[in-house]
């Protein structure tokens, strides 16, 4: 399995960057030509769309798709799909149908409206999940859905909610919201309903009295709750609440030592300076006193005990996002590219930022230091693989927003490292596809699609040789999504940096 440098590397010549000096080919040719819209025009073409000739993953080969108002009204068998008379037809002989598209279940996003919600979809990814809900995000929704602007099915949680004091509380407003106690937990909740927010965000410095009133409100105001098991909380009281889905590997590899009491009493025991005046200072801090005490879990890293974990966390259905790609940037820094054609759709002020922003991260850190963290971040491979075995459902998320993940195209690297990790390829489509459609209660009849040049079952790295996308109805073909791409380089050089100076990207991995 390559690397995600060497992912990276490649990646002009599976997706949209070097395609895009070079002419389309002519694969599948429309028997009629849709008028060719823009990314701010409508998504719901009037006629029906016919996709013909394709093997559907799941279904079968020679496979018509017939699509109608954003909804999916027929598939079956070409032969046995009679095609409406004004039908737009297109012929995907020998091209591979993903249904329901990708589905990106751990992002953050601030930036651009020109540059980030159309990476989702010209990736193939059609919905995703926000797991720091703000006003910008609803605004953004509410624009994809008026078919204002190109971009995925948002699923919105609420700001953080966390204990006092929160490491992001500093310079964040109210988009974390910090609470004491029951009543302001509970208080909390009922403010994330009011907002519009899908789930409840929980962070990791929640106390047990807090969490639970969190998970008992949420419950009472018909919400699930999501996120980061609290430092102090055992993760399987959390899955017994119904925490609907862990983030992140970092709670997991504590809770799997045979010395957890002893590791959960270092944890506490570690402070951040308080004159350490930003949100990301704080958090820069507390990150490189934390792996000290991984390392000593991966130390005492307890067989029994992890089987018997992960297996109430199956029979509790709880899932879990192991984010392999934000661990993997901040643990195998020596594989961080350098450049990449992905960096050309954002803007320079932000990609030009990263290597300071991971400087700071990771100051400090001695041979040895590099020699263990190497070997932290195996072995949370070793957990995903322990994951997948129990029957663990996993959910692929990459933690975009942080350095060094670009919207739509980190999914796919996110499906690498998980091969990598020693899922099967028809998992990890699952862990993308199916399995967080149902978790977000996504709509079976959605007309959202990816269309590929070859089989990813064969190769999970044929997920980037993209032909086409269907989002909400609306049918980008082979032209029509690279002069998309395009526009979208040509919007991230012309950005310029936001007034208040380049913020540093939102980590969360712990």
């Amino acid at each position: 399995m390559s690397t995600r440098r060497e992912a990276l590397a490649t990646s002009a010549a599976l997706t949209g960057g070097a395609l895009l000096s070079a002419a389309p080919p002519a694969a599948a040719v429309p028997r009629t030509t849709p008028g060719r819209t823009t990314a701010a025009s409508g998504q719901h073409p009037g006629n029906t769309i016919a996709l013909t000739h394709a093997t559907v993953l799941g279904a079968g080969a020679d496979r018509t798709v017939l699509v109608r108002d954003g909804r999916i009204i027929r598939t079956g068998r070409s032969a046995e799909v009679p095609i409406p008379h004004g039908t737009t037809t297109y012929d995907l002989t020998g091209k591979y149908i993903v249904m329901g598209g990708l589905v990106e279940s751990h992002v953050h996003n601030q930036g651009p409206e020109t540059v980030l919600p159309p990476l989702f979809p010209l990736n193939g990814v059609t919905a995703v999940r926000e797991m720091w809900g703000s006003p910008l995000h609803h605004e953004w929704r509410d624009k994809v859905r008026a078919g204002k602007l190109l971009g995925p099915r948002w699923v919105i949680s609420s700001s953080i909610i966390d204990g006092q004091p929160s490491l992001w509380a500093n310079d964040t407003g109210d988009r974390v919201v910090e609470v004491a106690d029951a009543p302001s937990a509970r208080r909390a909740v009922r403010e994330a309903k009011a907002s519009g927010a899908d789930f409840v965000k929980v962070y990791s410095r929640l106390t047990p009295e807090a969490y639970e009133a969190i998970a008992d409100e949420s419950r009472r105001q018909g919400l699930r709750h999501a996120g980061h098991c609290p430092d102090t909380l055992p993760i399987a009281r959390a899955s017994d609440t119904g925490q609907q889905s862990i983030e992140h590997l970092h709670a997991l590899l504590l809770a799997t030592s045979a010395r957890e009491a002893e590791i959960r009493r270092a944890m506490a025991k570690i402070r951040i300076d308080p004159a350490l005046g930003t949100s990301f200072e704080r958090y820069a801090s507390w990150f490189r006193q934390v792996h000290a005490v991984e390392w000593e879990a991966v130390q005492t890293y307890d067989v029994g005990r992890t089987r018997a974990l992960f297996d109430r966390l199956a029979a509790n259905g709880t899932r879990v996002v192991p984010t392999l790609t934000v661990h993997h940037s901040l643990e195998r820094t020596d594989q961080l590219p350098t450049d990449s054609p992905e960096f050309a759709y954002l803007p320079g002020w932000l990609t030009e930022s990263w290597p300071t922003i991971w400087s700071s991260l990771t100051a400090g850190r001695t041979a040895r230091d590099v020699s263990r963290i190497h070997r932290i971040y195996e072995h949370r491979l070793h957990l995903v693989a322990e994951l997948h075995r129990a029957g663990v459902q996993l959910i692929a998320g990459t933690d975009t927003g942080t350095g060094y993940a670009v919207p739509g195209f980190a999914l796919h690297h996110e499906l690498e490292l998980l091969v990598e990790a020693g899922l099967p390829t028809r998992d990890v489509l699952h862990a993308a596809t199916t399995a967080p459609a149902r978790m977000l209660g996504l709509p079976d009849d959605r007309a959202d699609l990816l269309v590929l040049d070859a089989d990813p079952r064969t190769d999970i790295r044929h997920t980037q040789r993209i032909h086409s996308v269907l989002v909400d109805g609306r049918y980008l073909d082979r032209a029509e999504r690279l002069r998309l791409l395009a526009d979208v380089a040509r919007a991230a050089a012309a950005s310029e940096p936001p007034a208040t100076g380049v913020a540093a990207p939102h980590i969360c991995a712990h």
